[in-house]
């Protein structure tokens, strides 16, 4: 079972920062899986849908992308859970959509979004393989609002 991590809230300097590339050498290593692990017990913990480093104090461009149905996102669909190494949103399409957001580090709080309706992302896995893929609709949204932390910008910003 991995650790529940404690997880940054809105107005703590760590969420306003560019976070850093994983580096080569960290790829494939029990560093880098633990982590993956602790924010994937962290999300699932709060019936979150995403969760990106920075938001548990590590300012690592790492996120995982897991949409699913749970209280939060009631009609979410349901895909595995993909953990993303130094995404890269390569293509937005023109077509945007609205939809409802929350954050795990701004509570009690929803907006809704303008977002890209489908994107293309570039990432690579814990093991270092580079890999291309298309999203679309609200695990796009879930990307592109992930991507934004590593970026050091919260939804509530885009609003």
């Amino acid at each position: 079972m991995s650790a529940i991590l404690p997880v940054a809230k809105r107005g703590e300097i760590i969420l306003t920062l560019k976070a850093a590339p994983v580096a080569t050498s960290e790829f494939n290593t029990p560093w880098l899986e633990q982590l993956a692990r602790a924010m994937q017990a962290t999300m699932l913990e709060r019936n979150g849908v995403g969760i990106a480093a920075p938001q548990v104090y590590v300012s690592k461009r790492v996120i995982i992308v897991a949409s699913r149905p749970n209280p939060r996102y009631p009609d979410a669909p349901d895909m595995a859970a993909v953990v993303m190494v130094n995404p890269e949103i390569l293509e937005f399409s023109e077509e945007t959509c609205l939809g409802e957001e929350g954050c795990l580090s701004v509570p009690d709080e929803r907006g809704t979004v303008a977002r890209a309706q489908r994107i293309l992302v570039r990432y690579f896995t814990l093991q270092g393989e580079q890999v291309e893929t298309t999203f679309e609709g609200f695990p796009a949204r879930i990307v592109q609002h992930e991507v934004d932390h590593l970026n050091g910008v919260l939804f509530v910003e885009r609003i």
